[in-house]
């Protein structure tokens, strides 16, 4: 499984979007966790690690965990 993770940054015109095999109640704890300190860091689907100050954060978005897609289905 796999779940699309989408985060603001403030005074930055693009999104942050990665994926990641972690559920959504970890990475909402993990950001939670966070608040306070300077930075989250997050785990992509690829082992590499996202590092994001959390004064920069404006606002995240959550995708529904889903099975991994293979081949060209629409």
């Amino acid at each position: 499984l796999y779940m699309q993770v989408t985060i603001g940054i403030t005074n930055v015109a693009r999104e942050l979007t990665f994926e990641t095999n972690d559920s959504q109640e970890r990475v909402l704890s993990t950001i939670k966790a966070a608040q306070g300190s300077p930075a989250v860091v997050l785990d992509d689907d690829k082992g590499r690690k996202v590092y994001v100050p959390t004064s920069a954060i404006a606002y995240v978005v959550l995708g529904e965990s889903e099975p991994r897609r293979v081949g060209f289905a629409l």
